[in-house]
């Protein structure tokens, strides 16, 4: 594919920055300039609106400085207060982490509340923007205005000082949520250059994060305050915060360049060196978002609404903050055995939702980034050689366990059903099934034992229960790993997991029509009510959990007794809804019915009407979610972000079709969103979904043609999209019978 250099102006402080696309040589469009940072930051989205490069290392952004679920990914649209801008956030995640390296300009005398907000500023939104790999704002206590932006492994601030005595903190003993600092280091490099570390404790444990800093002068004096960090009552570590005091003049400008490193300080100062070795901010922003604009328009639409094209290429950058890039520029990175490891000729990645991003994520890297999804598989694979399984919720070199499943199995098998990368498949099958065959692992032995895991048998390695959904998981995991094992013609491996992915069946009460717990002896739990949220069901109910099984919903129609009525159900899914005094749970948002938008294990039941010859039903609905659930205000997001799965359904489903299963190379058609979209594969080729007359009111589908001829079927191909393929509808105002057999 060509890239064509265009220019487009982004004016903020009258600067103007180059972008690239590779779309035509005659675009003049910045689709950098189309993502709005702050959707999201407020109501359940969690995320923030700081600057990082595509799947960066940074993130740097700023943090209001006060704890709370509100305030996980450290910023939260409606606070008045910025108490620093730290180089690491999680994005959209629900669990509260990381906030490294925070650096906080002040004036003095400075403003100081007690803790945990300690010294701030405040600040408007009237004083502040974003763009993709751009954050500026006004801290008006100090009159100092902030910049921010990023390669992949550092962070560049640039301070507007008034004339005063001025000062920066560096502050790395400050923990928020559920992080808990262990140790710290400050040390003088010489007059401009700092380096340190910062080791925590929080959602991952024992992360190592070093850096070195550069000022782009000489600081006038430092001061540097230490104190003992406790721990049960002893001092374990020492904690510090550093002063650097600056005399400025009115109008004059300080760069803070910092570079992180999971291994040592030393490896940060070569990634400083190597991405950042001038104090020219411009410079670095003009290249971030030259990056950002070449990652966007991997997707061309066309729309008159301008909130249509923000809300499109927002959700695809926030499919692109995380995973997250985890190995320094020489390929060394920190492992989850605690030791030094190192990438020949890779990336390694890390901070990998999976539970979330295996459902749209992953399948919609294999379009527009195949290099990273085989770079991520690597890092899987290396995960597995130092951990002695696949991971489930991994970052900063440390296995969180959170949320449930093998859902590594699933990308890995994706990658490789279609033909993507150059990892060793053998490999990967053998973790695959290593993995599935731990049996101490949150009741694997039990699920392998009984065909499901039973509710009333918890140990240390079950704790949490969720047995049910559990049951649900393990068996589409394990259906992955028989389509991988057939395909490398391993038959008693595809036989095995052919029959465990089956397991869904013997959760399936047909007394109730739901899926529910049963004991170790059989016998299905009583009292049971698919509306409530039990500790047997992970973040959801009976009825959200019911259609969890992707891998085979012929089957799960079977079970219910046809097509009739599965449809019957499908209907009631979405129009029983909770009633208005039901305290519903913080992750069932966006809800249509029972269906919850919010939370992942909704994500594809709403294409399953196209299984029961009602497509216009499926079209209904997500067109309804589209237009209603996402929206271009900082409250725009329905749910948590949950690092790009939220947005990877709204990319996927606005061009006109899913991946009910992800690894399946089927895509189920939805309804398109735009007149005209263009993906454009790395393979030079163009896939094209033209909709002429869609609009607000015509998006019901009268019929399908694909390359110029009528088209049958209720999905596309993988295949068919990476020949090239132009899918055209016929839309309308009302709904059309289906037009496939």
């Amino acid at each position: 594919m060509k890239l064509i250099k265009s220019c487009c102006s982004f004016l903020t402080l009258l600067s103007f920055w180059a972008c690239t696309s590779p779309v035509s040589d005659t675009t003049d469009k910045c689709y950098a300039d189309y993502v709005n940072p702050f959707i999201g930051t407020d109501f359940t989205g969690n995320t923030y609106p700081g600057a990082q490069a595509p799947f960066g290392m940074v993130q740097l952004s700023p943090d209001n400085g006060l704890p709370g679920w509100d305030r996980i990914a450290g910023y939260f649209y409606p606070d008045s207060t910025i108490a620093g801008f730290s180089h690491t956030h999680l994005s959209g995640t629900g669990a509260g982490d990381l906030y490294d390296i925070s650096f906080m300009p002040v004036t003095l005398p400075y403003k100081e509340a007690e803790a945990p907000l300690g010294i701030h500023s405040i600040f408007s939104h009237e004083d502040e923007s974003a763009s993709a790999g751009y954050y500026r704002v006004r801290l008006k206590d100090y009159d100092i205005n902030v910049e921010l932006t990023a390669t992949e492994r550092c962070g560049i601030q640039r301070y507007t000082f008034p004339e005063a005595d001025a000062a920066i903190f560096l502050n790395l003993r400050k923990a928020l949520n559920w992080d808990f600092t262990n140790d710290t280091h400050i040390e003088v490099v010489d007059s401009v250059t700092i380096q340190g570390y910062r080791f925590s404790d929080g959602w991952a444990r024992d992360q190592h994060i070093y850096f070195r800093t550069r000022f782009s002068r000489p600081f006038a004096a430092m001061q540097l305050d230490t104190a003992a960090v406790l721990k049960d009552g002893k001092r374990i570590v020492t904690s510090a915060v550093a002063r650097f005091d600056f005399k400025t003049k009115q109008g004059e400008q300080i760069l803070v360049s910092t570079a992180i490193s999971g291994v040592s300080m030393e490896g940060a100062a070569r990634n400083l060196s190597a991405e950042v070795p001038d104090d020219d901010f411009d410079k670095y922003l003009a290249a971030t978002r030259k990056n950002w604009n070449e990652q966007l328009s991997k997707i061309e639409i066309k729309s008159e609404d301008r909130d249509e094209m923000v809300k499109f290429y927002t959700a695809l950058y926030h499919s692109m903050l995380a995973p997250t890039i985890y190995s320094d520029v020489d390929g060394a990175y920190y492992g989850p055995d605690k030791k030094t490891h190192q990438a020949d000729g890779w990336t390694n990645y890390s901070t990998f939702s999976l539970w979330d991003t295996y459902r749209a994520a992953h399948p919609l890297y294999t379009f527009i980034e195949p290099q990273r999804v085989n770079d991520m598989v690597k890092s899987f694979l290396a995960f597995y050689e130092q951990n002695g399984r696949l991971p489930v919720w991994n970052f900063y070199g440390s296995e969180t366990d959170m949320m449930i499943g093998y859902h590594s199995v699933p990308v890995i098998v994706d990658a490789y059903l279609k033909g993507i990368g150059n990892f060793d498949a053998e490999k990967a099958l053998n973790a695959c099934v290593a993995t599935a065959n731990i049996d101490s692992y949150r009741g694997i032995g039990l699920y392998k034992e009984h065909g499901y895991v039973p509710y009333n048998v918890t140990d240390e390695h079950n704790a949490e229960n969720w047995s049910l959904s559990k049951t649900l998981e393990y068996a589409y995991d394990d259906y992955c790993i028989a389509r991988m094992a057939e395909a490398l013609g391993k038959t008693a491996i595809a036989d095995e997991f052919y029959k465990r992915s089956q397991n869904y069946k013997n959760v399936y009460n047909l007394q109730t029509s739901f899926m529910q717990p049963r004991d170790d002896k059989g016998k299905f739990i009583e009292g049971f009510s698919p509306d409530d949220y039990t500790p047997h069901i992970c973040e959801s109910n009976g009825w959200q959990y019911f259609w969890s099984v992707q891998q085979d919903i012929e089957g799960l129609i079977s079970l219910v007794g046809g097509k009739d009525r599965f449809a019957q159900k499908l209907d009631s899914m979405f129009t029983y809804h909770p009633a208005a005094d039901d305290d519903l749970p913080i992750f069932s948002t966006g809800m249509i019915g029972q269906y919850a938008h919010g939370n992942e294990p909704s994500h594809h039941v709403i294409y399953l009407f196209n299984a029961v010859g009602q497509p216009w039903k499926t079209q209904k609905y997500v067109a309804e979610v589209m237009h209603e659930l996402y929206k271009n205000t900082p409250a725009g997001l329905c749910g948590n972000e949950d690092c790009g799965q939220m947005s990877a359904w709204y990319v996927f489903s606005a061009m006109g079709f899913y991946p009910v299963d992800p690894v399946g190379g089927k895509y189920e058609i939805g309804t398109p969103l735009y007149p005209e979209m263009k993906m454009h594969l790395e393979n030079g080729k163009v896939f094209t979904v033209l909709a002429p007359a869609v609009s607000k009111e015509n998006y019901y589908i009268q019929s399908v043609r694909l390359d110029g001829k009528t088209y049958d079927k209720s999905y596309i191909t993988h295949e068919q999209i990476r020949n090239g393929s132009v899918l055209e509808f016929e839309m309308g105002d009302k709904p059309a019978q289906a037009w496939y057999k």
